[in-house]
């Protein structure tokens, strides 16, 4: 083995390493959504805070913008981008119920898993679509791996108030 395959070797690695970290949030969420009753989720994680069912919502049209962001073709909930992302909680829109929201966050991450692992390490060095390719040449860390790890701190931020939500053991 050539110092060059070993260099490419380490490069994949660290790629699959940030896959299996956004892996990780997205199945740690899965989890506590398992565990978190519906009603819970219609609470308040604090007082004046978002609501679980928000936050769900918002995870879910997060994830799903990532898929035009990438380039893996368009959203498959954009009904989401107005109630969750652009307008806050309590906002006075209609939320879908929490079972739909848990199939659309499903379906957005099993496609964006199938699409991450068919990138190579090249691909995941290239601009992602909200970069022109001016500004790509002065600023190359704006990749799609970049937008893969601002995403999976997105979702371990949001982890993270959802905790909140979980029934206390007695």
């Amino acid at each position: 083995m050539t110092s060059t395959d070993q260099t490419v070797s380490g490069q994949d690695l660290l790629v699959s390493t940030f896959i299996k970290a956004w892996t990780l949030q997205v199945n740690r969420i899965n989890d506590l959504l398992e565990i978190i009753p519906e009603e819970a989720l219609l609470k308040e994680i604090a007082p004046g805070k978002n609501t679980g069912i928000y936050i769900l919502g918002h995870l879910a049209a997060v994830n799903d913008a990532i898929l035009p962001l990438l380039g893996f073709g368009k959203k498959l909930y954009p009904q989401l981008e107005q109630v969750f992302i652009t307008s806050p909680d309590k906002s006075g829109f209609e939320m879908p119920p929490v079972s739909e929201l848990k199939k659309y966050w499903n379906d957005v991450n099993a496609l964006l898993l199938q699409n991450f692992n068919q990138l190579d390490l090249d691909a995941w060095l290239t601009r992602h679509e909200a970069v022109s390719a001016e500004a790509f040449v002065n600023e190359p860390h704006r990749n799609k791996l970049n937008v893969l790890i601002s995403r999976t701190t997105h979702l371990s931020y949001h982890l993270g108030q959802l905790v909140l939500l979980r029934e206390k053991k007695k």
